[in-house]
């Protein structure tokens, strides 16, 4: 199968770039369950079908030149060799079961989910993708009727690899129609002189704030980077951290849960709230790692990258957006709501 479009060598972004380095070196996994077991041809046909293969880095090779530079050439695309299957059930730890071992119903989804987890926890480590083929797979676990995409970062970032995978969805009611996507809202100036003074002033003061808290932002970015150091705690990564085993489990969240504390906290979002989540997670697990360590106010930084275009509903061009490094200082605090609010900075 054949890509469109032309053939030459094309230069990986600086992203790109950037994911491919063994310290960043990043394979997206995403998890996708169904109720009937699955069809491998009809799933080989949509795939091939799919705006995905269309996309020239879904169909491109990751090369080198003489002088060590990356690029994508194009290439052949053999779907057999991105599809892997697995018929047999895994256990817990993530180790295949014999079929004489039986299974029993009663176990249902919470074991399924374990071995699932387990299963790309050990993918992470174990298995890294192939550069003899475009960097993505599909792994199809017959027994647990789970998929599980997994996609190299330096194709995509998580919005332009999220549009995408919405444009190869349908609606369960209208098999022909595209999953809604909630409008984009843009405000509306009515005619006058007052009120486009007034426009023009909201533009020229968001414009300062920009550059203001632009400036802030990379000064401190900078004078954390050469004077200041997190204090070490027990999730320190250290040399060969990136070798280290996995441990992935999963949680649900209602998302009336997530509505109520929202409204709680003045301009919250959702994201937010999810960020606060993880905030207070992290804080329990290193109290419960560390007892009697973990001290209020503990700093630990991190690097983004944030996408800087704006996103008007569903994109199908999946280009690569323009994107900058921005650091994430995440404070432990004790309450919950102050987790929500202190998310609030970033």
């Amino acid at each position: 199968m054949a890509c469109p479009g032309t053939f030459s060598d094309e230069p990986l972004t600086p992203a790109g770039r950037l994911f491919l380095q063994p310290q960043t070196n990043i394979v997206i996994h995403c998890i996708a369950r169904g109720k009937n077991p699955f069809d491998i041809d009809a799933l080989k046909s949509t795939v091939k079908s799919s705006l995905m293969v269309q996309h020239p880095r879904f169909c491109s090779l990751l090369v080198r030149d003489k002088n060590g530079f990356e690029h994508w050439r194009r290439t052949q695309l053999d779907i057999d060799q991105h599809f892997i299957v697995i018929n047999n059930r895994l256990d817990k730890s993530g180790n295949f079961l014999d079929e004489s071992q039986g299974f029993s119903s009663e176990e249902g989804e919470e074991d399924d989910e374990a071995a699932v987890n387990q299963y790309i926890a050990d993918l992470s480590v174990s298995s890294p993708l192939s550069t003899g083929k475009p960097l993505w797979e599909l792994h199809i676990l017959m027994a647990h009727k789970c998929l599980v995409f997994r996609i190299h970062h330096a194709l995509g970032d998580g919005i332009s690899l999220l549009s995408m995978l919405m444009a190869s969805c349908r609606r369960a009611d209208d098999a022909d129609a595209l999953p809604r996507m909630v409008p984009e809202k843009t405000p509306e100036f009515k005619g006058g002189i007052g009120r486009d003074w007034f426009w023009l002033f909201v533009v020229f003061w968001g414009f300062l704030k920009k550059v203001w808290f632009t400036l802030m932002f990379v000064m401190e970015f900078g004078i954390r980077s050469l004077f200041v150091c997190d204090r070490k705690t027990v999730i320190t990564g250290g040399d060969g951290v990136e070798l280290w085993p996995r441990k992935l489990a999963t949680a649900r969240f209602l998302l009336e849960d997530m509505k109520v504390v929202k409204k709680a906290i003045p301009s919250a979002t959702i994201n937010d709230v999810l960020f606060g989540v993880v905030s207070s997670g992290l804080s329990r697990y290193l109290d419960h790692r560390t007892p009697n360590a973990l001290h209020e106010g503990l700093r630990m930084t991190g690097v983004a990258m944030v996408n800087l275009r704006a996103q008007t509903g569903l994109q199908v061009s999946f280009s690569f957006l323009i994107s900058y490094a921005t650091p994430m200082f995440l404070t432990i605090l004790d309450l919950p709501l102050f987790y929500v609010r202190n998310s609030l900075v970033f």
